[in-house]
């Protein structure tokens, strides 16, 4: 059996600019000195008359975007969630959000897989930001192969989105000839009866994972794929959590104000069913290798599998 593929969604952020700024002269790519980190090196090398290094200086970046758009363009600002999402809040909301600009915000290493780099780096509140921000869409795509699609959907959408890309490489687990992405649109990536996980991110493989050892024991497991958070597929996850009767949700966030919490706001209001959130759980993360803290904080495929048995 051939090793499964995996890339990290950062580089999948890159190339798709690269492929974005061969079909449009009007995209701009701003970094903040990050740009080997954030893979937008790759559009530099390619394009570098339209990449902008605005210096460690994030909310300067998100105002520059915000200039851009006013003149046509199409700016993609890029550096790490906790800075883009973090410390450039006010001007995201502000400058961008708050006048709807056509700004794509690509903010990379977010989560507890930024590993080593601990806390401070490790961004678990980013979603739960940017979903306060009215109008601003707000995707967390799963694979290579979605990232990409995703950032090219960003490019075609008009008004402000957040793209949350990570560190770690990861399974790609969609096939690029029949995958079709869809801002707002759930995948259904298994059909089951006994509970639906709901997963986004570098979850969605895990989650996957979990399943086949849940069948084992003889639950069936229906596993759906969040790649947009905000708007939110409420028909899908309304008519999943119906059909099982339970919901876990998993997430590479704080339990706080992202997947889970809009998946429960939906339910709540429009068909109360009972839920369990997975996900970071209103901690800091620590430094350490990202597959060990993906396993510590329960993110992994056997943590998931154990919550979910005991839940059901």
């Amino acid at each position: 059996m051939s090793e499964v593929k995996k890339i990290a969604t950062r580089d999948s952020y890159g190339n798709a600019l690269v492929e974005l700024g061969k079909e449009h002269d009007n995209l701009v790519v701003l970094d903040a000195d990050l740009a080997g980190a954030t893979k937008t090196g790759i559009f530099k090398k390619a394009f570098p008359e339209r990449h902008i290094d605005c210096g460690i200086a994030e909310a300067n970046m998100a105002g520059i975007a915000a200039g851009l758009a006013t003149c046509g363009k199409v700016p993609f600002m890029s550096s790490f969630a906790m800075f883009a999402a973090g410390r450039a809040f006010e001007q995201v909301r502000n400058s961008i959000g708050y006048p709807h600009l056509n700004v794509k915000i690509g903010a990379t290493h977010a989560g507890i897989s930024v590993g080593e780099d601990g806390a401070t780096h490790q961004c678990n509140e980013d979603i739960a930001l940017m979903r306060t921000i009215p109008g601003m869409t707000v995707i967390n795509p799963c694979d290579d192969v979605e990232a990409r699609a995703a950032v090219k959907a960003a490019y075609a959408h008009e008004g402000p989105v957040y793209l949350r890309f990570g560190r770690l490489a990861i399974p790609v687990i969609n096939d690029e000839d029949t995958y079709k992405f869809e801002i707002g649109k759930g995948i259904v990536l298994k059909e089951g009866r006994d509970v639906t996980v709901i997963a986004t991110g570098l979850c969605v493989s895990e989650a996957l994972e979990a399943a086949k050892l849940l069948a084992a024991e003889g639950i069936d497991a229906e596993v759906v794929n969040i790649h947009t958070i905000k708007p939110l597929d409420e028909e899908l996850v309304i008519s999943s959590a119906r059909k099982t009767g339970k919901v876990v949700t998993v997430e590479e966030h704080s339990v706080i104000g992202g997947l889970g919490s809009a998946v429960c706001d939906a339910l709540s209001e429009k068909a109360p069913t009972r839920v369990m959130k997975i996900g970071i759980n209103d901690t800091f993360g620590e430094s350490g290798p990202a597959l060990e803290l993906i396993k510590k904080y329960g993110l992994d495929a056997e943590s998931i599998y154990k919550k979910v048995k005991a839940f059901v």
